[in-house]
C-alpha cells in the first residue's frame, strides 16, 4: 500500500464528465512517462521529511501549534500539486478529473451491482466516484456489514468534479479512501470524519445536513443534502478545491457561476456535454494561474475562518506551476463574465450546514468577486501578478 503525502447548480439538479483516462488497472492508458510509483513516492516522502524537520525546529520561533499547521497544509498542498503533475505525464497531459464515460466503458463491475456504465457525463462520474471507493473501502452490499455501511449508487445530479476530482488522481497513486493529504490540519471536522467514515451514521457526526435540514434561515438548502449517499461522501472529501477551468470548456462551460450561492452552478450548455478532458499544456501563465485553493482562511483568522470568496481572506493556493504561495485573495484579478466584459462575477456566501457563517451573519446579502475561482480567460488567462 502506497502512501501519497503527508498523512441550474453544484448539484445540477435537473441537469445530467468527460472523456480521458487516469484510472488504475485495465482503466488505465499510460502516455509519456511520468515518475514512477515509487520515485513518486520518494519525492512526496521528502517533502513529508522536509515538513516535519520546518515545524519541529521552526515552530517555537513561529508562535506554536498554528504556524506548524500552516507549513503542513502547504506540504499538502505541493504534495497534491505534484500527484497532478506525475498524473499527467502519465496521462496524456490531462489534468486530472472523472473520465468516465469514454471509449471502452460500456461495463462496470461494481460490486454494488452497478453493470450498465452510465454514458451521461454526470451519471459517469458518480459511478466512477463509487467504483473508486468502493475498491478503495471495501465497503460493498457484501461486505461484513452489509448494507448500511456501503458506498451506494451515488446521484447523478451532482456536480462531482467540484469537491471529488482529487479522488481520481489519488487513485492512481494510493490505496487509500479517505487520503488524510486531502485535509487540512486546522480542517477538523473533515480529519474526524476522515478517521471514521462512517461517522455520519450517528448522531452528533457534525456532518453537514446528518441531523436534517437547518431550522434557521441562511443555510443552503436543496433536498439532495439529506441523501445518504450523498452524507456518505464527506469524508472524501477535500480541504482544497479546483478550480472549475480544471474540469470545464473555456469556451462553452456548460455550467456557470450561480449568483445567489456558491454551492451551486446553473446549467447554460448542453447537460450531456462532455466534462474533463482539460491539459496542463492549455495553461498559459502557470506561475499566475490558481489550480487548487483553500476553501477557509482558518490561518490567520483562527479560530474563526473566513470564506475563500472575501477580499480580506488569505489562503494557501497552488498554481499550475506546482508552487505554493500564501496570498490575499482581493489582490487576484476580478472575475468577469466572457460574455459581458463589463460584468464581474459576483457571488453570495451562503453556509452548508455546520460550514463557518459569513462575516454579516446568516442571510448576509453582499455578493463577493469570484476572482480566481472564475479566472477571466480560463487557463489561458492569469489570477496573480499581472
Amino acid at each position: 500500500m502506497l502512501r501519497l503525502g503527508l498523512g441550474g447548480n453544484w448539484w445540477g439538479w435537473g441537469a445530467d464528465g468527460g472523456d480521458g483516462v487516469g484510472v488504475k488497472g485495465d482503466d488505465a492508458m499510460v502516455g509519456r512517462r511520468g515518475f514512477t510509483v515509487w520515485e513518486l513516492a520518494a519525492l512526496v516522502g521528502a517533502v513529508g521529511v522536509i515538513a516535519v524537520f520546518v515545524v519541529v525546529m521552526f515552530m517555537p520561533l513561529c508562535g506554536g501549534g498554528r504556524d506548524a499547521r500552516d507549513v503542513v497544509s502547504r506540504a499538502h498542498m505541493h504534495s497534491l500539486a505534484l500527484g497532478a503533475a506525475n498524473y499527467a505525464e502519465l496521462n496524456d497531459d490531462l489534468i486530472f478529473s472523472f473520465t468516465w464515460p469514454h471509449a471502452g466503458h460500456g461495463r462496470a463491475d461494481v460490486p454494488s451491482g452497478l453493470k450498465e456504465m452510465p454514458f451521461d457525463p454526470l451519471g459517469g462520474s458518480a459511478a466512477q466516484l463509487q467504483h473508486i471507493l468502493q475498491r478503495g473501502t471495501g465497503r460493498v452490499r457484501s461486505a461484513p456489514g452489509g448494507f448500511e455501511s456501503a458506498i451506494h449508487p451515488l446521484p447523478r445530479s451532482v456536480i462531482w468534479a467540484q469537491r471529488w476530482s482529487h479522488v481520481v488522481m489519488l487513485d492512481t497513486f494510493t490505496d487509500v479512501q479517505p487520503e488524510p493529504i486531502a485535509a487540512s490540519p486546522y480542517d477538523k471536522d473533515l480529519q474526524h470524519w476522515q478517521e471514521d467514515p462512517l461517522s455520519y451514521l450517528r448522531p452528533g457526526s457534525g456532518v453537514p445536513y446528518a441531523e436534517g435540514m437547518p431550522g434557521e434561515p441562511g443555510w443552503e438548502v436543496s433536498p439532495v443534502w439529506g441523501d445518504e449517499a450523498v452524507r456518505a461522501m464527506w469524508a472524501f472529501g477535500s480541504s482544497y478545491q479546483v478550480v472549475p477551468q480544471a474540469w470545464l470548456d473555456d469556451e462553452d462551460p456548460v455550467y456557470v457561476p450561480r449568483a445567489e450561492s456558491p454551492h451551486g452552478m446553473r446549467l447554460v450548455g448542453e447537460a450531456d456535454a462532455p466534462l474533463g478532458g482539460r491539459r496542463m499544456s492549455e495553461v498559459a501563465f502557470p506561475s499566475r494561474k490558481v489550480f487548487m485553493y483553500e476553501e477557509f482562511d482558518r490561518v490567520n483568522r483562527f479560530p474563526d475562518a473566513m470564506w475563500v470568496g472575501y477580499d480580506d481572506a488569505v489562503v494557501n493556493l497552488a498554481f499550475f506551476d506546482g508552487s505554493v504561495r500564501q496570498e490575499r485573495v482581493g489582490d487576484a484579478r476580478s472575475a468577469r463574465d466572457e460574455g459581458d466584459a463589463d460584468r464581474v462575477w459576483k457571488q453570495r456566501y451562503v453556509p452548508l450546514d455546520g460550514f463557518p457563517e459569513p462575516l454579516g451573519g446568516l442571510g448576509e446579502e453582499g455578493a463577493l468577486d469570484l476572482r480566481f475561482r472564475w479566472t477571466v480567460g480560463g487557463l489561458k488567462g492569469w489570477d496573480f501578478g499581472g
